[in-house]
């Protein structure tokens, strides 16, 4: 880590008062290498300014100047402004439980302040620390903040101890105590001192988000508990490569794109707030894959503006600061591909005093990057991710806005936040989404059921859900049945040739009982067609095996071996290739499977249904054909059997 580099992010060392050694006195191996003793050596012989996480005195005093000069960072710094005054009027957070959660609170009260506190620094208006000083009492008066589910505490920490480090002067004595010994009593030192700790060697998002708050609180306060502080960075540092170890090797995360949004934003404020404070990561930034990760959201959004959301997450996206953080840290403004259309959205929002969403907004102002160089030829059109949860993705295009853009999945049902979803895919062509993925159901939905959302095995109530099961995504289904949850499948082909992009995914394992082999086959062809090609063999003779396809478009007569899928003033039509006999018919997905099922509106299934033969193997495929494209005629379409595509990985 250089000074430089830290100082382009505006975190530079140059604030920092006292004795504090050079960076490279200061152990920065992966994993990190520094002992809890050597942390509170740091600690004794540093003193601290304030603000000291994530801004500096003289960023303070400088934010507003910054502002003023440049445009973008003025809207931002409108719309801050603007929901501040939207929460001045808002009542706290109160300790309301939506079943074993706390967290919506939590999330209310990381918004309120960093952006109240944001706000005040922006303006010099005592009426915005004063509020946030409302709120963080509030919680404070809480007798505990839920550590039962940890990642209330998490946030809620985080909450407190950046109110408190950036507002300490504006905090009147009574209240920096309060505030204070409930940092302490009711967030750093509940792991250190109760059982509730179990969180502490997560591998994954709570790992990220924990930590990160923990620290946060620890040395928002250190001057008042140095032991707690030191034991709490050292736990950090050493059990948070747990959770990173999900970025290896490429930068990918296996939870999909809704949680790597959630834990990589909490795995940088941990590491930024390092630097702020400390003076380094202590190695935390050399995590395999972590220097790709920033690019991970542009590669698995597609021109609609959608990402690919496997796992329990919705598809929309909105901004993300993080990545602004990434693209500043390793050079790469290209990352920021796919963010101009969530900043418009939110930049034109009305203001917004009440919700959680968005907490981090005002870190923009701080980290914000220009995109307007970024050379997106620098981006792969085909990627695979070679990770414990394999996605492959290709696209024709990063500068045509109606690109083909197609993903498709492996990995195991069993996986973090896993669905029955292995072989299933996402479509964009003309600009929009064909086929879609219906995302997570509400987890306090199912738990207010007393149903265990949470077991992933085979005979689960999970895979009751519609939203979970195989029966909602787009893949086969073999006699009805599940897929195997503890099965595992791999990406055995990829290829980015440009005369045939493609990926084969080996799902045997996933049918195991159902098929001796399973593969499925994605390829886009150079006229923008896509290809789906499935080989299945050891088949009991006369089972049904569906293929089948969620889209939110509106059918054009089903009933053929063509159908015509329409959305605004765009069409896709869907051909079956093999076998020839097959007919297209509609499933309904839009209205709920069961009581504990959320509707899913304005979706609806393309299928088929075949029956095995008595030789056991089947073969399918099926063309998707984008806008008034010419179809490729059968007898030039690359039927062959996907593993004879290309040689293995």
């Amino acid at each position: 880590m250089t000074n430089q580099i830290l100082v382009a992010l505006g975190l530079g060392l140059t604030c920092l008062v006292g004795s504090l050694p050079a960076v490279a006195a200061i152990p920065t191996t992966y994993p990190p290498s520094i002992s809890e003793a050597e942390v509170r050596a740091l600690m004794d012989r540093t003193q601290f300014p304030r603000p000291r996480l994530l801004m500096k005195p003289d960023q303070v005093r400088q934010l507003r100047d910054r502002v003023t000069a440049n445009a973008r960072l003025r809207e931002i710094a409108d719309v801050v402004r603007r929901d501040a005054d939207a929460m001045i009027e808002a009542a706290p957070i109160a300790r309301q439980l939506e079943g074993r959660r706390l967290l919506g609170e939590s999330r209310r009260a990381v918004r309120r302040v960093i952006v109240l506190a944001m706000a005040y620094h922006l303006t010099g208006n005592r009426a915005y620390a004063d509020r946030a000083a409302r709120e963080m009492l509030a919680a404070a008066a809480f007798t505990d903040w839920n550590p039962g589910h940890f990642l209330d505490v998490g946030e809620m920490t985080l909450a407190l101890g950046m109110g408190y480090d950036w507002l300490y002067d504006q905090l009147d004595p009574a209240a920096r105590d309060t505030i204070r010994a409930a940092i302490l009593s009711k967030g750093v030192r509940v792991p250190l001192d109760t059982p509730h700790n179990g969180w502490t060697r997560a591998a994954n998002n709570w790992g990220q988000v924990c930590h990160a708050g923990m620290v946060a609180g620890a040395l928002s306060v250190l001057e008042d508990d140095r032991e707690a502080a030191a034991k709490t960075v050292h736990r950090a540092l050493a059990n948070v490569p747990r959770s990173m170890a999900a970025f290896a090797p490429k930068g990918s995360y296996p939870e999909g794109p809704g949680y790597w949004s959630y834990g990589s934003t909490f795995n940088v404020l941990l590491i930024a707030i390092l630097e702020s404070a400390l003076g380094s990561s202590f190695g935390l930034d050399q995590a395999p894959g972590f220097d790709q990760t920033g690019a991970y959201l542009a590669l698995t959004t597609g021109p609609s503006g959608l990402t690919f959301n496997y796992a329990d997450g919705g598809s929309g996206r909105g901004v993300e600061p993080a990545v602004h953080w990434f693209a500043a840290r390793y050079s790469r403004p290209e990352w920021l591909t796919g963010e101009a259309a969530p900043m418009r959205r939110r930049l034109s929002a009305r203001p917004d005093g009440i919700s959680g969403s968005d907490r981090f907004l005002p870190l923009l102002l701080l980290w914000l990057q220009d995109d307007s160089h970024a050379d997106v030829a620098r981006l792969p059109l085909h990627w695979t991710s070679d990770c414990m949860v394999p996605i492959a993705l290709h696209r024709s295009s990063w500068t045509d806005p109606k690109a083909v853009f197609v993903g498709i999945k492996a990995g195991s049902p069993s996986g973090p936040h896993g669905h029955m979803d292995i072989g299933s895919f996402v479509l964009d062509a003309e600009g929009v989404r064909w086929a879609t993925d219906l995302g997570a159901e509400g987890y306090h939905r199912i738990e207010s059921r007393g149903m265990n959302f949470w077991s992933m095995a085979q005979e689960s109530q999970r895979w009751t859900v519609f939203r979970q099961g195989s029966l909602s995504h787009n893949t086969l289904v073999i006699d009805d049945q599940l897929q195997q949850a503890a099965g595992h499948a791999s990406i055995v082909r990829f290829s980015a040739s440009p005369d045939f992009p493609h990926s084969v995914v080996d799902m045997s394992a996933v049918y195991a009982g159902q098929a001796a082999t399973a593969h499925r086959g994605i390829a886009l062809l150079p006229t923008g067609e896509v290809l789906v090609r499935d080989r299945l063999t050891g088949l009991q003779p006369g089972v049904s095996v569906r293929w089948g396809m969620v889209t939110p478009a509106t059918a054009v007569q089903p009933g053929a071996r063509s159908l015509e899928l329409r959305q605004q003033d765009v069409s896709l039509t869907l051909r079956i290739l093999q076998p020839t006999a097959a007919t297209w018919a509609l499933l309904d997905t839009a209205k709920p499977k069961n009581e504990w099922d959320s509707p899913n509106r304005g979706t609806v299934m393309t299928a088929f249904t075949v029956t095995a033969p008595t030789s056991g193997i089947l073969d399918l495929a099926v063309q998707l054909i984008p806008g008034n494209r010419p179809a490729t005629p059968a007898d030039r379409v690359n039927l062959k059997p996907p593993l004879d595509w290309s040689a293995p990985r």
